[in-house]
């Protein structure tokens, strides 16, 4: 990508800065529609929680150019409005808080200042704004009008404060007057404190030519001007919105600001609009029934209709008092009942006649009613169906444009029209929030955000953290390492090797630690049947650039299920081709041009002997470039080479070994199509369904993940940041949970839901003393990265016992180590337990 060479070539960033540099500008533009620059300028309208507005301009000139803008269309807005606005700004934005009471055509914010008459206006401004006393204070102090010290003491900062308002009282009467007997503008004294503090603040806090200069490029169009009505704040506001006070145009402080009740939907996932949806069932149900009205008389429902602007008779129906109480209503002459289709009628408030009478032209009302006097403005069609929807849409929570219409007699294609007219003015949100919805939905935005602030705190209220020890039993029981979750029986060992997919441990380690470990009764042939049989292959996905003399058993190996192998291979960037022996590359290119071959058929076409051909297979499986049908293959690599033999069929210690005769056929890994990246890219650019793939398999081996439980993985997965956009996503479907599970782990956390109910249970089981040794290079290695303590070398032979999930003893090259106190039988289990691999 051209952006991103430019970023690492000409500026020097690191491949992981100019990707986000670049995702972010992405979205920022998908929002926006273009980017801002200094020959371009962009403003953004939305809308907060409390039903007003926030009004951002993106303007790259700087923060001076920008504090002296925000001041002067600050005070053009309260003098039209008649209401003092929050306002902030930045070195690339300016941001106002506006109430529910300002409404304007949003491009003719650009025409609100003119630079004949602007400068006059920002002396206005500056008056009341903060930065003019503090800049005050400064000259006067400067100037020795205000004494520093007094007594040989220096003065203190409040009492200067006073001092200095009691100096500017005398020379600038006006700046502390009561404005009530100020009329008009105030005029400001030929004094040379107040002149120079003016001149401080205009062309040193801020540069007023060069926003006059500005705004004459505005008014000759030499600037293009953009406006844009958003539903939710784009990515570039993010910024402002969490301005600092230092950023301020106003005094008022940070926990009163307007911009804290804009509800940020997380733009760093561009999938995120359309997986806003899914959410939770119960919540959605909950506030549809909060927000239909519960009506308890007559009178009530009057007001329920008055707010929803009518009701169908069948919705009416629903509730067993309903009709009568219209029927009361009719009655009085407060309702009426009208026919709009030969099969549907609709109730409607005498208030709300003149509103449905245009959309439903030729309908009878029973009883006939006239207008009452004030609510019998005429309005357009498109207008009255607006205001209806707007009305009906307080009622219900998410609904498709079908339900919505049919109630109302309506054509779809009439309500879709009306609802694209709320979803521009940023009253309804799009998407399919119902879970297993296959249609775009419409909600009114606040119960919208209602629904998922519902979602989100139930769902983290169901478990309260746990301890990092309980945490550790649960790992122990997820991962099927205590002695009650052990699994047995060969048609087990696929569901072992599912949650270890992808996970790297020495090649000597599988058989003899991990495997045994949560199997009673492993078998050494299990592993090779599920390759044989194509489900599982074995590889090492990272290969060296220089290959080893023959195998070793700490080459990293991972077993992998062959449909996710693309996904997978994808992770591990290109590397040059490595460099190998001569036999090694005989033997390579040999593969290269016949393909798969068994062993004997390897050795006569590569005309090598067979202990040279077995060291070659070695040197090619430690640089990940081979592998074999069956796990025999690497069994026997694996074996001394005096005990290689073709047709070696033992079991030591419950591993069968088998010989070179039972590997199947040696054949090149196939890598597949590698992911599309940029030449500069150190890091591949992963498929989205790979990339969630990748993010499921790891919460499906922890059951929780966070980012410190990682740290043992291998270093070539996707970095933390790129999965927490997956987790997000995830959690706002529904299909994880986000939230607080561990203790005093910092970061967020994801859980399965499965997890958060054997978590709950694990907290509430009370501690049996159950100890548990497992290997160093296991993934429950957690010992200086979860847990305290210096970590331990993730190499075969070294291992950790835990008692109730806290380390009690290790085995560092083959020296024990107690990490407690233990009695003497405690400490002659330890021993045995450290020493022995678990059957």
């Amino acid at each position: 990508m051209p952006a991103i060479d430019w970023l690492t070539d000409t500026l020097g960033l690191p491949d992981a800065a100019a990707r986000q540099i670049v995702e972010y500008l992405a979205r920022a533009r998908s929002a926006l529609g273009a980017l801002p620059t200094q020959q371009r300028l962009i403003m953004e309208r939305f809308f907060d929680e409390s039903g007003g507005t926030q009004l951002v301009i993106h303007s790259l000139f700087g923060s001076r150019i920008n504090r002296a803008w925000g001041l002067a269309l600050r005070k053009r807005f309260c003098r039209t409005f008649n209401f003092e606005l929050q306002a902030a700004a930045t070195e690339d934005a300016i941001i106002f808080s506006l109430s529910t009471s300002h409404s304007f055509p949003l491009d003719e914010v650009w025409r609100y200042l003119h630079a004949n008459s602007a400068e006059s206006v920002l002396v206005q401004a500056l008056l009341d704004a903060p930065l003019f006393g503090v800049r005050w204070r400064w000259n006067a102090t400067t100037a020795l009008a205000l004494p520093r010290m007094t007594g040989g003491r220096k003065v203190a900062p409040q009492l200067q404060r006073m001092k200095s308002e009691d100096l500017l009282a005398s020379v600038f009467p006006d700046q502390v007057a009561c404005l009530e007997n100020i009329v008009g503008e105030r005029e400001v004294p030929d004094h040379p404190l107040v002149g120079q503090t003016l001149d401080d603040c205009l062309h040193e806090a801020m540069d007023s030519e060069g926003w006059l200069a500005l705004l004459r490029r505005i008014e000759a169009g030499d600037i293009e001007l953009l406006a844009r009505d958003l539903p939710a704040p784009s990515p570039l506001a993010m910024e402002v919105l969490g301005a600092r006070p230092y950023a301020f145009l106003d005094d008022a402080p940070l926990e009163e600001r307007r911009t804290q009740a804009v509800l940020n939907r997380r733009w760093t996932d561009p999938e995120s609009a359309d997986d806003l949806g899914a959410l939770d069932v119960a919540a959605i149900t909950a506030v549809g029934e909060e927000a239909w009205p519960q009506a308890r008389n007559a009178d009530e429902l009057h007001e329920a209709l008055t707010g929803l602007g009518c009701i169908a008779e069948a919705e009416a129906q629903a509730d067993p008092q309903w009709p009568a109480w219209l029927n009361e209503l009719a009655r009085g002459g407060r309702a009426t009942r009208m026919q709009v289709a030969q099969d549907r009628a609709l109730w409607l408030p005498i208030e709300r006649l003149a509103l449905l009478q245009p959309i439903y032209p030729g309908a009878r009302c029973e009883p006939a009613l006239e207008s009452l006097p004030g609510f019998d403005r005429p309005s357009s069609e498109d207008d009255a169906l607006v205001e209806l929807i707007r009305a009906r849409l307080t009622g219900f929570g998410p609904l498709p444009v079908p339900l919505i219409a049919r109630p109302l007699a309506l054509p779809a294609s009439a309500v879709a029209l009306a609802l694209t007219r709320l979803e521009s003015e940023g009253y309804v949100l799009r998407g399919r929030f119902t879970p297993g919805a296959r249609e775009d939905e419409w909600c009114e935005r606040h119960l919208l955000a209602r629904i998922h602030r519902y979602t989100v705190k139930r769902l983290r209220r169901e478990i309260e953290p746990v301890e990092r020890a309980d945490f550790m039993r649960f790992l122990c029981d997820w991962q099927h390492l205590s002695e009650s979750t052990r699994m047995q029986g060969r048609d087990a060992l696929a569901t072992v090797v599912e949650q270890l997919e992808g996970f790297q441990a020495a090649a000597g380690a599988w058989e003899s630690d991990l495997l045994p470990a949560r199997l009673k009764d492993y078998g050494g042939t299990w592993l090779d049947e599920l390759c044989r049989s194509g489900r599982i292959v074995w590889t090492r996905l990272a290969g060296r650039i220089k290959a080893s003399s023959g195998p070793v058993r700490g080459t990293p190996i991972v077993l992998l299920p062959r449909r996710q192998l693309a996904a997978w291979y994808a992770l591990a960037s290109e590397a040059p081709p490595p460099e190998l022996p001569s036999r090694a590359q005989r033997v390579f290119e040999t593969l290269q041009g016949q393909g798969a071959l068994f062993f004997d058929e390897l050795q006569q076409d590569a005309r090598l002997l067979r202990g040279e051909l077995e060291d070659a297979l070695g040197e090619l499986v430690a640089v990940g470039l081979v592998n074999a049908d069956s796990f025999a293959g690497l069994r026997a690599l694996l074996a001394p080479a005096a005990k290689r033999s073709r047709s070696t069929r033992q079991s030591r210690g419950g591993a069968f070994i088998g010989g070179m005769a039972d590997a199947g056929r040696w054949a090149l890994v196939r890598k597949g199509t590698p992911a599309p990246a940029d030449s500069s890219a150190r890091r591949p650019v992963l498929d989205p369904e790979a990339l969630e793939h990748i993010a499921l398999t790891l919460l499906r081996r922890y059951g929780v993940v966070f980012w410190r439980l990682l740290d043992r993985e291998a270093d070539w997965l996707p970095p933390w940041r790129e999965l927490l956009r997956v987790y997000h996503r995830l959690e706002a479907r529904g299909d994880i949970r986000g939230g607080r599970f561990v203790a005093g782990v910092p970061g967020e956390q994801f859980a399965l839901p499965e997890a958060v109910a054997l978590l709950r249970e694990v907290r509430k089981r009370p501690p049996i003393g159950e100890m548990i040794a497992v290997s160093a290079v296991d993934p429950l290695n957690q010992v200086g990265t979860l847990l305290p303590g210096e970590r331990v070398p993730a190499v075969p032979g070294n291992r950790i016992l835990y008692r109730d999930g806290v380390p009690l003893a290790l085995l560092i090259a083959g020296k024990p180590e107690l990490l407690a106190e233990l009695n003497e039988d405690d400490q002659r289990k330890a021993r045995q337990l450290l020493a022995v691999a678990r059957r």
